[in-house]
């Protein structure tokens, strides 16, 4: 069954004019175009619409997304939305412990009691990056990060996530074609890996001034055991990929 562009964007909460911007950038093309000009997607775009929104969610830029989807295995979407899950589950989980949290403050207020500030803030922690930077890598690394991004621009900001969304696409790319941790290619994405890190002051250096090694395990150790970071590169096998082609790429440095 085919759908008018109106009831895509009804049902999947977007508009008709986002949905002919995906179709002119080669995003999501129109499963046919009536007598009357009016598009119609099938059940196919629905599904590929559904996995580029997912996408979106993360941030990615729609030619990283594209690059995506069209590097799917078989056209199917399926095993690539399920590593999705994972960081959806997590969303979904941190937004639980919001709801509970501002039900409970409300309850106690229509009680006439005084909320308990040990639950009101629960799910709303915003310094969790903070303590895991700390933990991991000291209070210094953790200050200079956050001054040297505090002292970046907007457009400056935006280029840096765009950075960092594109190269997140390329590494799921990469992983979803099968292709090789030792590989040239594992080993170029490894090397552009490196180099955005290297822009951000505080990050770990060896006495030559390179990025610790210790601290690029880590962080491919990283990768592989959080979730939301797995969600990066398109769930635990594409960042598996990542940790192995950068101690790959760690082995054949000087």
């Amino acid at each position: 069954m085919d759908y008018p562009i109106t009831v895509v964007a009804r049902l999947a909460g977007t508009t008709s004019r986002t949905l002919r911007h995906y179709g002119v950038v080669g995003l999501l093309e129109a499963t046919r175009i009536g007598a009357n000009g009016y598009r119609y997607y099938d059940s196919a775009a629905l599904l590929r619409l559904q996995r580029i929104l997912l996408l979106r969610t993360l941030g990615l830029s729609l030619p990283a997304i594209r690059a995506i989807v069209d590097d799917e295995p078989g056209g199917s979407p399926a095993s690539a939305l399920r590593a999705h899950l994972d960081h959806l589950r997590s969303e979904q989980r941190r937004l639980d412990q919001q709801i509970n949290a501002v039900l409970t403050t409300v309850e106690a207020l229509e009680r006439g009691e005084e909320p308990m500030p040990e639950t009101m803030f629960d799910g709303f922690d915003h310094t969790r990056h903070e303590r895991e930077v700390t933990e991991r890598w000291g209070e210094d690394a953790y200050a200079q990060g956050d001054s040297w991004w505090r002292g970046r621009s907007e457009e400056e900001r935006r280029a840096f996530q765009d950075e960092v969304a594109d190269l997140n696409a390329a590494w799921t790319a990469a992983a979803s074609t099968g292709v090789s941790a030792g590989s040239a290619e594992a080993g170029r994405l490894a090397g552009l890996h490196i180099a955005w890190l290297s822009t951000v002051p505080g990050v770990p250096r060896d006495d030559e001034g390179r990025l610790s090694s210790d601290y690029l395990l880590g962080l491919g150790e990283m990768y592989v055991a959080d979730p939301r970071f797995a969600a990066n590169y398109g769930g635990p096998g594409g960042a598996e990929f990542v940790r192995a082609s950068l101690e790959a790429w760690l082995a054949r440095r000087p």
